[in-house]
């Protein structure tokens, strides 16, 4: 497996930079490329990028990957064997306001990906689906096997189409693709507009954080090692040969331990030593009241089930958000 050409796409993203530094640690040729858009602040992408990818000797070039003509000329110069296609618009709630983001980035420059990897036969494709496709689902845990014909938000929508794209080009160009279905990541590193970091930052600046639907909605919090452990593993077990049929599938990768988001809220104040003002308000659009993954795909194809505490992770963020705000 050494020494592969892999392309990550969002490699200064959260889950982008960790998987990119995995990779490179293990002896892969890894190029990296992100657009540093400004959804939330491009320093922290930056500060990735030098914390990250520099030390492991990982390039990371800008390109959007709604520009065709830049992602060609990227995948020309790389020439990469497998590609993890981490980059996308993300944010439920920031779909309602700037849908053609979306459009864009989670279609078009999807679209472009796929082109991409079919011109230069690509031996693997791994992308980043979203738990955000179940929907309103009442069954649960999650199963991959579910009906997922029904997302509640637009950023849903551009995923399970995702699926559908990676699916059909599978099927009439015969290389793997392989879609992963992300429960709610969490960790070091991670993303400002999501629920643990932004209360964080409310909770010591001594703010109210905004709490939804009483608190009583459940979410499966995923920590990033276990995502990057769950990635690497996957992305070099691709389908195999089926006889004609599509090289094709998805996998929930989910802690399989869902939290109620105010007993999140209780371990946050542990973790931190810092009591929140809560600030309750009814279910927002685009939300869902539950996700919990059925991870027995996952654990039955590559022998791995994430398994991180709640707060065991909590904790290990917890240091790096004091040592990067010092």
């Amino acid at each position: 497996m050494s020494g592969r050409r892999i392309l990550v796409t969002g490699a200064a993203g959260f889950v982008g930079s960790f998987v990119a530094a995995r990779l490179a640690a293990m002896g892969h040729q890894v190029t990296g490329c992100d657009n540093f858009n400004d959804y939330y602040d491009p320093q922290l992408k930056l500060d990735r990028v030098a914390a990250l990818l520099q030390p492991a000797g990982i390039a990371c070039e800008k390109v959007d990957i709604a520009d065709n003509a830049a992602l060609s000329a990227l995948f020309d110069r790389v020439q990469p064997e497998l590609v993890v296609h981490l980059a996308a618009q993300a944010g439920v709630r920031y779909s309602l306001q700037n849908p053609s983001a979306y459009i864009q980035s989670n279609l078009v420059g999807f679209g472009n990906i796929l082109e991409a990897c079919r011109r230069h036969r690509i031996e693997h494709l791994l992308y980043a689906s979203s738990s955000s496709v179940y929907g309103s689902n009442a069954k649960v845990p999650f199963s991959e096997a579910d009906q997922v014909d029904e997302p509640v938000s637009l950023y849903a929508a551009t995923k399970k189409a995702n699926e559908l794209m990676a699916y059909s080009y599978s099927h009439l160009y015969g290389f793997p693709a392989t879609g992963l279905r992300f429960f709610t990541v969490y960790g070091p590193w991670g993303r400002p507009d999501m629920a643990y970091f932004s209360f964080t930052e409310k909770m010591v600046r001594g703010e109210k954080i905004p709490v939804f639907a009483e608190g009583k909605l459940t979410r499966d919090f995923t920590y990033i090692d276990d995502i990057v452990e769950g990635v690497v593993r996957l992305l070099f077990k691709p389908q195999p040969e089926q006889g004609g049929k599509a090289r094709h599938a998805v996998f929930n990768i989910g802690n399989n331990q869902p939290v109620m988001v105010l007993d999140f809220v209780r371990t946050l104040e542990r973790v931190l030593g810092v009591q929140a003002q809560l600030d309750f308000q009814p279910m927002q659009a685009g939300d869902v009241p539950a996700t919990h993954a059925d991870t027995s795909r996952l654990q039955e194809w590559v022998g791995y089930r994430p398994s991180t505490a709640l707060e065991t992770g909590l904790s290990h963020y917890r240091d790096w958000y004091r040592s990067w705000r010092a």
